[in-house]
């Protein structure tokens, strides 16, 4: 075990207290906006010349806030500001267009398997807009569908089980890609439409990159292990500057049964039962026992061209396996691909990819293969504000045969394990990563970990400083020389979440503006505004410490002044997550995911319905979760 194992394994009474920290956090945050404190202890570190961020706005003017802020609320509706108005575009359910005549949805849900491949599926998370040429009011929204609620999708629930209900469930996952056009300020989804196509856990997709035909990836069904059926939990995303489409896989384990067998597998979360999917009952490629390799060929990120409904999506496997969040790419000083990553569970890391090879704006072609060969790093966030990318390539940093990894394949299968190897910072559940559209600053949002202060877990440190951090925080750093393929950074806590009216210090955060909890998404628009999105559970909802803030929402930062407003509620129980503008930005696309969700009411429509009815009302019907257009009722700019 190495010093900085030592660090994260200390006992918690060694750590500062948490107003100590708050006040550190706060200096620090001063300090990376001026220039003086982390960015100053980065440049003594490395030699480097550093500078404080841009203001964001055009023309040197930290950009505006121009919206009233919207109060918290427990209603089952969607609410937006004055002036502003939201409009629901597309339900799980709707057909998806491929051709004239699919089926529309029924409100009982007895739509059957194969209605269900041609709708849109359950549960919409990450949102990506691909405008058409030569139109700028028309394009290509790529959708993820992250998972179901079984007692909702099928028309008896969950009183019984069957092969049909299994390939229902299979064709409610993955990614929508619809076509979209503004009409008369209105957005409506092009039917029929030549881009439009469903990809579910049954569509056809190939591996690339390192692991693609290694030995991990061969199952009975491909002995190459080129080819895998699917793509399931669908969370976050990402898009390419050559026009494609990144989904991630998330909590991938959750979909086999008579899993965690091996140490390689535990390691990733699989368990004997399957945590209630019970797809492995009737489609034995997600029995782990009967194909330990299958659970390998999930966990990717996988890039889909959304302007070719013929291709085949690619899993990508030089940017690792883990339970992505996020694939944010931007561009290195020479052009090389950068994407961004955070594993989603407590005390995982953050990775980026660098791609050997270098965008062509000229040749969207040469492209294409840019994401399979370059270097994976994972982040180590020094006590002082400085930080380490390091590199996981077998050979280095202890990644050798002796312990374990024999070759690149390996590192990019057992990626979790590569972490732990060379010694990254243990985060608190790393979610979407947003980089600014001029300073190139990066932020992340760590959602919430309630495990650090328990025994035998490790101990706070200055980038994750609560204990019980039931609120979350943004986390944001600054790559060495402004270059995103730099190996060091500087790192600083942006706000740390929470309700400033707690009893709890720990729990009131540093927020200057509107209190939030539990940040998620989170996304740059054009201007250098920051927009997030919250996801509490509906477990902490339902507590008495949570009142005060609602329902789940989204907010937008000032970054300059750290000023954070309320923008959006969501209905009840909702999730709100993925964003993306169109590129006047005039509308804000979002999502609003499983309204109503209530894990013990989930198998009986009756009881969902009387917490959550959104969208459509309908007394018989269920609530469904949806992509929403926003836009200013005067046709300016999304919170300008």
């Amino acid at each position: 075990m190495n010093e900085f194992d030592d660090r994260h394994t200390s006992n918690p009474s060694d750590n500062p207290t948490f107003d100590e920290v708050l006040s550190q956090s706060r200096r620090r945050f001063l300090g990376f906006a001026g220039g003086i404190v982390s960015l100053s202890a980065f440049a003594s570190v490395t030699g480097c010349a550093t500078s404080a961020p841009a203001t964001g706005g055009e023309g040197g003017a930290a950009p505006s806030l121009g919206f009233k802020s919207v109060p918290v609320s427990t209603e089952d509706r969607l609410a937006v500001p004055p002036g502003y108005r939201a409009q629901v575009l597309y339900r799980w359910g709707d057909p998806v267009g491929a051709a004239a005549g699919q089926p529309a949805f029924r409100a009982d849900a007895s739509d059957s398997a194969g209605d269900q491949a041609l709708q849109a599926g359950m549960h919409h998370d990450a949102i990506e807009l691909f405008p058409l040429p030569g139109s700028g009011r028309a394009g290509l929204l790529a959708i993820n569908h992250e998972y179901t609620d079984d007692g909702l999708l099928h028309a008896d629930g969950m009183t019984t089980w069957t092969a049909d209900k299994v390939r229902k469930s299979q064709n409610a996952h993955g990614v929508s890609v619809i076509e979209v056009e503004e009409r008369g300020g209105e957005w409506t989804v092009v039917r029929p439409s030549r881009y439009a196509r469903r990809i579910t856990a049954n569509t056809p997709i190939v591996f690339s990159g390192p692991a693609a035909g290694s030995s991990w990836l061969k199952t009975s069904a491909d002995p190459a292990g080129r080819q895998v059926l699917g793509t399931v939990n669908n969370c976050a995303g990402g898009k390419t500057p050559w026009g494609t489409y990144l989904t991630c896989e998330e909590n991938f384990n959750g979909y086999f049964g008579n899993g965690g067998a091996t140490a390689a597998q535990s390691r990733y979360g699989l368990r004997t039962d399957g945590f209630g999917y019970r797809w492995h009952e009737f489609d034995t490629r997600f029995d782990a026992l009967a194909e330990p390799n299958e659970p390998n060929r999930f966990g990717w990120v996988v890039e889909i061209d959304p302007f070719d409904p013929q291709s085949a999506p690619v899993k990508r496997t030089a940017l690792g396996r883990i339970k992505h969040e996020s694939a944010t790419v931007t561009l290195a000083r020479d052009g090389r691909v950068v994407v961004y990553s955070g594993d989603d569970e407590r005390f995982e890391y953050i990775y980026k990819f660098v791609s050997d090879g270098r965008y062509d704006a000229r040749d969207r072609a040469a492209n294409r293969n840019l994401l399979d060969t370059g270097t994976l790093y994972v982040a180590r966030f020094n006590p002082d504000g400085s930080g380490d990318w390091i590199a996981l390539v077998q050979g280095r940093n202890g990644l050798t045969a002796e312990a374990g990894f024999p070759d690149q394949a390996t590192v990019c299968v057992l990626t979790r394990q590569a972490g732990d190897r060379v010694g990254a910072t243990k985060m608190d559940r790393p979610e979407w990563i947003a980089v600014h559209p001029r300073t190139k600053d990066v932020y992340c949002t760590l959602t919430n970990n309630s495990e650090r202060a328990k025994a035998r877990q490790p101990g706070t440190d200055p980038a994750n400083p609560r204990p019980a951090n039931v609120y979350g925080h943004i986390i944001r750093w600054r790559e060495a020389g402004g270059d995103p393929a730099a190996a060091r950074f500087a790192w600083d806590i942006f706000v740390l979440a929470g309700d400033r009216q707690s009893a709890e210090p720990e729990k009131r955060g540093n927020v200057n503006g509107d209190d939030f909890g539990c940040p998620d998404g989170i996304a740059f628009d054009q201007r250098g505004v920051l927009w997030i999105e919250t996801d509490a559970s509906t477990a902490a909802m339902q507590t008495p410490d949570w009142a005060r803030l609602g329902n789940n929402q989204m907010l937008a930062a000032n970054v300059e002044t750290g000023e954070i407003r309320r923008f959006l509620t969501g209905p009840r129980n909702c999730e709100i997550t993925g964003v993306a503008f169109a590129p006047d930005g005039r509308t804000m696309f979002v999502n609003i995911q499983h309204p109503g969700e209530t894990p013990s009411e989930r198998s009986d429509p009756a009881k969902v319905r009387a917490i959550s009815n959104w969208p459509d009302f309908t007394a018989d019907g269920r609530p469904r979760s949806a992509t929403v257009a926003i836009r200013r009722e005067d046709g300016g700019v999304i919170g300008a």
